[in-house]
């Protein structure tokens, strides 16, 4: 079975490798002489691919190619060697294209393809607990409400307090007057 980008069939595939990490979080408990590794899952797996596309079609390969990748799409991937692993959609995530000189329609290209994973929809709050009260935001409402109303009033008084700001500056300034004359 020969690799597959979504409806385009890579072409004399020389070698695909894949590259997978696991992400582990250590935690250094206060007091303790050891530590916990937390396992926080896999990162999407990236798979290198290298081929050489030759004769007449070459060309308009290479241009579907550069089309998938500038659309940054996921696309469907299938090939022998990721079957087991479960990869259903990639991203291509580089492109490199490379004319072989002194070989007329011969190309070389390298795909860097991401697993492209849907991200999890979060969940309910009912879904995290059923005995969960749902109606805290209206609570939280009635409470904040009076603090509201009377940051508000707070608004009013500094902007009717405005119109004394020029009796008390001239009053600010005889009193200084006052304390240099003595």
């Amino acid at each position: 079975m020969r690799p597959m980008l979504d409806d385009l069939e890579l072409p004399q595939v020389q070698e695909i490798r894949t590259h997978e990490l696991r992400s582990l979080a250590e935690h250094k408990p206060p007091g303790m002489a050891g530590s916990y590794l937390q396992n926080l899952g896999r990162r999407p797996t990236l798979l290198l691919l290298w081929g050489v596309a030759t004769g007449p079609d070459a060309r308009d390969f290479l241009g579907k190619l550069e089309a998938k990748f500038r659309a940054g799409q996921p696309l469907p991937f299938t090939a022998d060697i990721v079957a087991d692993a479960a990869i259903d959609k990639v991203r291509v995530e580089d492109l490199k294209l490379d004319e072989v000189a002194g070989r007329p329609d011969r190309f070389t290209y390298v795909l860097a393809l991401r697993e492209a994973i849907e991200p999890v929809a979060p969940a309910t709050a009912t879904a995290l607990d059923p005995g969960l009260d749902t109606d805290l935001l209206a609570d939280a409402a009635e409470l904040t409400g009076d603090l509201i109303a009377g940051l508000a009033a707070g608004r009013e008084l500094l902007d009717s307090l405005g119109r004394f700001v020029p009796q008390f500056t001239d009053l600010l300034a005889r009193l200084r007057q006052l304390g240099t004359s003595n």
